[in-house]
């Protein structure tokens, strides 16, 4: 077996291990750090279940190896709330507009959209539809996902108006 030291941030913690360098990023996270709420669906990077953010940027994490993420920082589904446990704008959105439904595809609209979100605070509906390509949702429909997004971003933007 070939393996690597590796170092990298998860969710704001400084991680260390010694992995086998064909782990993925997935089988990383969920059976080296117990972070299980990174789903693996297909494992092929098409269903988006397993996306996480990479330095703030949407990486499929059955696609990434552990080893790519050396010295970098990953945001899971974990590391979305605020750090005083309350839910971040855009979980809110999801739970008020009901979202999900099974929850199997939540982690990854919610990190993609949280992408999109960082980058534009104005997004379209549109926009959002095309961010969300690449991800896949048996049960929703996806109008409730473009819904949340929309309130979350107006609430985002409500905030940042009232600081200035």
């Amino acid at each position: 077996m070939n393996t690597k030291h590796i170092q990298l941030e998860v969710n704001g913690q400084v991680y260390e291990r010694t992995v086998d360098v064909r782990l993925t990023l997935g089988d990383f996270l969920r059976h080296e750090l117990h972070l299980t709420g990174t789903h693996l669906g297909c494992e092929h990077g098409v269903c988006g279940a397993c996306t996480v953010l990479l330095n703030g940027h949407t990486a499929r994490s059955c696609l990434t190896l552990a080893v790519q993420a050396d010295a970098q920082s990953v945001t899971t589904i974990e590391g979305l709330a605020h750090s005083d446990g309350r839910l971040s704008e855009l979980q809110q959105a999801f739970k008020e507009c009901h979202s999900l439904q099974c929850g199997f595809c939540t982690p990854g609209f919610l990190t993609t959209l949280t992408e999109l979100l960082n980058e534009n605070l104005s997004p379209t509906e549109d926009e959002i539809r095309m961010a969300i390509t690449g991800n896949l949702c048996r049960c929703t429909g996806y109008q409730p996902i473009v819904d949340a997004t929309l309130l979350a971003a107006s609430r985002l933007r409500a905030r940042v108006a009232s600081t200035q």
